[in-house]
């Protein structure tokens, strides 16, 4: 049974990380380590993970020494990272039981190595709301870039085939930045079966959609080095797509 690294970025995350974590200790798949590493939070965070930790040795804390942003934490996370395989969940979202057990599986039976699944919505108080959002079978380099179409609380990669790879240092869309870096080496899979649930209404980094794009272009010129033209296509395309997906 394979060791998966499960990397949670946490910051005043007090009010959700209970949920978060207890989701990662109903996984049928047992054999995991849960990697939290705090960004200087200045709630009651820290004292709730060590509260975990003191009773499943499975769960490791780590504190940032300054305030990097979610990017940066789960790069140290990484570091720390022991697993096959390394998985993403933020600190306000959770898992269906079984996600490790059937994408684990998926992978192995297919020998596919960076997967990712369908994810729904939930509220403020953890109720699910009735939008299910699909993940493509199949993802390569070349369609990612027209829009980001890849739930981070969903991915799982295997070390073994990529290497340790680490997030981009920009402060936001760091995880889109990774995607088309694996997917430069691999196609990537989507299982579709709803497996995890992304929190809404809360006061995520996520939450500015317009902040994000500006972001989008960084990730287009900075850091795939694309042409001006080129990434301008691709911007005005992801505005069209993010349009299209409010109505």
């Amino acid at each position: 049974m394979s060791l998966v690294s499960i990397i949670t970025p946490v910051y005043n995350s007090e009010k959700y990380i209970e949920g978060t974590i207890e989701s990662v200790q109903a996984q049928t798949h047992t054999n995991w380590e849960h990697i939290l590493v705090d960004d200087c939070s200045s709630d009651g965070s820290a004292t709730l993970i060590k509260t975990f930790q003191e009773k499943d040795p499975r769960i490791k804390y780590h504190r940032l020494k300054k305030n990097s942003g979610a990017g940066m934490a789960r790069n140290k996370g990484i570091e720390f990272a022991k697993g096959k395989y390394i998985a993403f969940l933020d600190s306000d979202d959770v898992w269906y039981p079984e996600k490790l057990e059937k994408q684990l599986h998926f992978m192995e039976q297919n020998n596919y190595h960076f997967t990712f699944t369908d994810y729904d919505q939930i509220n403020e108080a953890g109720q699910r709301l009735s939008k299910v959002l699909k993940c493509k079978p199949i993802v390569t380099y070349k369609n990612a870039l027209y829009k980001n179409p890849i739930g981070c609380l969903t991915v799982i990669y295997d070390v073994d085939f990529f290497g340790k790879q680490y997030m981009s240092s920009i402060r936001k869309r760091q995880d889109y930045a990774l995607w088309l870096k694996l997917l430069k080496k691999t196609n990537g899979y989507g299982l579709n079966e709803c497996l995890a649930s992304y929190r809404v209404g809360n006061e995520s980094i996520s939450a500015n959609k317009l902040d994000l794009l500006k972001y989008e272009w960084k990730i287009y010129r900075d850091e795939e080095n694309l042409p001006f033209l080129k990434s301008t296509f691709y911007l005005i395309s992801a505005i069209v797509l993010k349009m299209k997906s409010y109505f």
